[in-house]
């Protein structure tokens, strides 16, 4: 398997990506290259349920988040190169485990794999789980092969953007990819044990000092997508990654600026929330990297 040109992401930055080789943005090669897959109880309610996430922890990333809890896989690619047949034993060793649904987490620069290791129809819903820099043409590949969509809205405006994730243009394709996502998957569905089974559940992390990004995407939210749509405001941030250089995000976030953005999300109408404590904050929340399940 080889791309020669590779347009993944919206970076479409055209590298040759060759089976192992990393190249391009991502530092990644054609294959998939893992960090773990393991049941994961720390998602949403209604995506872990009581048997836990399948996750899939993908190596490699189509952002530069300064902050990202999963440093050493998405920036420093630690992890294993594994064909795509691999790749679909691991999906049906988790099913086998008692897996809920299996959770693709940041898969964007995999797309064209995925579009193959899911050609046959799993028995659980298949969960994209994404930083949200995601390119339609992309998107439009894996249509029909994936149940739910949970894409991050991190951040709105260009100077944010930039600065905390190395994209200034993130908003608006990460808006476009969101809309995409509710074209192919629509209402969230929800079977007789709360557990989510097709639809759009959006995720947005408050970051320290800039609650008025949380107002914005929001308010996005708010005006392009239905108000029954989940959103799942979270606590947990925690400064990882190279956040010691940059001072204002180098600490967890207050009481006053979680509350101010629980108000805002249930002011705007929101009737599917899922609010986290504080306490989700600590690093014992974050899974391990250490190609267990691999």
């Amino acid at each position: 398997m080889i791309m020669e040109h590779c347009t993944a992401c919206p970076r479409s930055c055209g590298a040759v990506r060759k089976e192992e080789t990393g190249a391009g943005y991502c530092r990644s090669g054609a294959l998939p290259r893992l960090a773990r897959a393991g049941l994961h109880m720390w998602e949403e309610p209604c995506i872990s349920g009581t048997a836990g996430s399948g996750t899939v922890f993908f190596t490699g990333c189509s952002l530069g988040c300064v902050f990202c809890q999963n440093y050493a896989a998405s920036h420093e690619n630690l992890g294993k190169t594994v064909s795509l047949e691999r790749l679909e034993e691991i999906f049906h060793e988790l099913i086998a485990q008692g897996a809920h649904n299996i959770n693709l987490v940041n898969p964007t620069h995999y797309t064209h794999a995925l579009e193959q290791a899911l050609e046959k129809k799993l028995p659980v819903p298949v969960v994209y789980n994404t930083g949200g820099y995601d390119s339609i043409d992309s998107l439009k590949r894996l249509e029909g092969k994936v149940d739910i969509y949970l894409p991050d809205l991190k951040l709105a405006d260009e100077l944010q953007c930039g600065r905390y994730l190395r994209a200034k243009d993130y908003f608006t394709h990460s808006t476009a990819a969101i809309m995409e996502m509710y074209r192919q998957c629509g209402d969230a569905v929800f079977d007789e044990n709360g557990l989510m089974q097709k639809g759009l559940l959006v995720r947005h992390l408050v970051l320290p000092c800039n609650v008025d990004q949380t107002f914005k995407v929001v308010d996005w939210l708010a005006e392009h997508l239905p108000l029954n749509t989940p959103v799942s405001l979270m606590a947990q941030y925690i400064p990882m990654g190279e956040a010691a250089r940059f001072p204002e995000i180098n600490r967890r976030i207050t009481r006053r600026e979680y509350d101010r953005a629980v108000d805002h999300l249930l002011g705007r109408g929101f009737t599917r929330c899922f609010i986290q404590k504080l306490s989700a904050a600590e690093t014992g929340y974050i899974p391990s990297f250490d190609l267990e399940g691999v």
